[in-house]
């Protein structure tokens, strides 16, 4: 597969060309076009110029486009769904999910871009306001450059994408470099929906020439997720311009003692979701989890047998249910975190072992127990299939090791005691806590987004629409 950089309306063809590679069998999957400074200097020259054209349109236009990208992702369901698997790895049952949810983005932003409020009111509230009135309107921001990761290229590209069309600002993607293929897939129908020609681009390049993106000051809002080292760097070269960072974690997940069976039930098939969906390579993938001591030795029991029952293999495959992490550099780095955990006296409670070879860079899901606190594989984000276990003796024990980290995106709580989710949501670091469910749930209409090094900002349509538009006060004698 051979495909164009998208810029301005116009494939283009470029000198050099990146390769993608499939990471279940290192086969190159795709080559796509490569570009440098003078396609990025393209993008941006055509999006500034759009800027008037896309602020000027009405809000049913900007809704009848974004329903068009809807429906184009639906119909080609299955061809981005096997696009993903083979550029990502994720299994082809989560690739299906990823395009689901990325038609389901565009229907929110459809409906959100007809919900841009205004306010008026009076300013009398003393006597140098009588007389005086004032309207309140939003308009968008200017040209937006976005950077996307890898773990979710259509739809954390989309949750950029999506928001910015929705309230008339022009959009130039970076995708991830391993991850290229859906972004262009999704320009094919971007293409087809009537939006003015600078309004999108896709330029794949590096990071040198990528870094136009961060520091061009026609852009007015940068919205990058990745690494904390590369987004925080980011946010100090970017100037003037907004930035908005999702910068990742190491999801707690806190037990609470009296569960009932059916209880068990749930909780079980979540906890391996949550720790193992994607290969563990999700910002709220389960992490660290806290269990009661009460109740500890069951949950590590039935986690465990749960974990095992898992099947690595081909993506492709329908019966795999774990599938690769997306490159040998980090299934070794995963390697030798857990190996070091295990030489400073942690215990194996299940996998710890690469995928035979032929199975390329699968690793098996991994609990450990008795981590040390300090060791990489609990203090940064793994981005992996690997969990610790840690028993607790009591809620703000466990409220106490979840804060005790540099991350705050989200966590998730088992409970059955409604004071201890209050408790919770007040006390823990986060920037959102599921009750009854792993830090892995996300709608994508909800405020997702962390604090401390998880970032700044928040995604989630309508509060990712919200940085993309300026207030702007009209004051006037009644």
């Amino acid at each position: 597969m051979l495909k164009k950089a998208y810029i301005a309306g116009e494939w283009v063809e470029t000198g050099e060309q990146l390769e993608v590679v499939n990471p279940y069998d290192g086969s190159v999957f795709a080559r796509v076009a490569l570009c440098g400074t003078a396609e990025i200097e393209q993008a941006l020259t055509a999006a500034y110029a759009c800027r008037d054209e896309m602020a000027a349109l009405e809000p049913y236009q900007r809704a009848e486009a974004l329903n068009c990208i809807r429906d184009g992702i639906e119909q080609r369901l299955e061809e981005f769904a096997r696009v993903l698997s083979q550029e990502n790895g994720k299994t082809i049952t989560e690739s299906r999910v990823e395009v689901v949810r990325a038609a389901a983005t565009f229907d929110i932003a459809a409906g959100e871009s007809t919900r841009i409020y205004g306010e008026a009111y009076d300013l009398g509230i003393n006597k140098m306001g009588a007389g005086r009135r004032c309207i309140v309107r939003h308009y968008p921001v200017g040209v937006v450059s976005a950077i996307a990761p890898f773990n979710f290229p259509l739809n954390l590209a989309i949750h950029k994408i999506a928001p910015a069309l929705a309230v008339g600002c022009p959009i130039v993607l970076k995708p991830a470099s391993k991850t290229p293929v859906t972004s262009l897939l999704l320009a094919e129908i971007i293409e087809q929906s009537g939006l003015p020609k600078g309004a999108f681009s896709v330029v794949p390049s590096g990071r040198a020439a990528g870094q136009m993106l961060v520091e061009d000051e026609r852009i007015n809002l940068l919205t990058f997720t990745g690494s904390p080292e590369v987004g925080w760097k980011m946010k100090r070269d970017a100037g003037k311009k907004k930035v908005v960072l999702e910068l990742g974690g190491n999801a707690g997940l806190i037990i609470d003692k009296g569960l009932s069976e059916t209880d068990w039930e749930w909780l079980i098939s979540r906890a391996v979701i949550g720790a193992f969906y994607q290969s563990g390579q999700v910002c709220i993938s389960v992490q660290r989890i806290f269990a009661h001591r009460e109740i500890y030795d069951e949950f590590k029991s039935r986690f465990a047998r749960a974990t095992e029952a898992l099947k690595a293999g081909d993506p492709l495959d329908e019966s795999t249910t774990l599938g690769p992490v997306v490159d040998t550099n980090n299934r070794d780095r995963l390697k030798s975190w857990i190996d070091e955990a295990v030489a400073a006296g942690a215990k194996v409670v299940a996998g710890n072992v690469i995928a035979p070879c032929g199975q390329g860079n699968s690793l098996q899901a991994t609990i450990l127990e008795d981590v040390d606190p300090n060791l990489k594989v609990c203090r940064e984000e793994a981005f992996g299939p690997v969990v610790t276990l840690t028993a607790v003796d009591s809620m703000e024990e466990a409220f106490e090791r979840v804060n005790d980290s540099d991350f705050g995106l989200q966590c998730g709580i088992f409970t059955n005691d409604f004071n201890t989710v209050i408790r919770a949501f007040d006390s823990l670091e986060v920037g959102g806590v599921i009750h009854n469910d792993v830090p892995a749930f996300r709608v994508d209409s909800m405020p997702y987004g962390g604090v401390k090094d998880s970032g700044q900002g928040r995604e989630g349509i309508r509060y990712a629409m919200h940085d993309m538009l300026e207030e702007r006060v009209l004051v006037y004698k009644a």
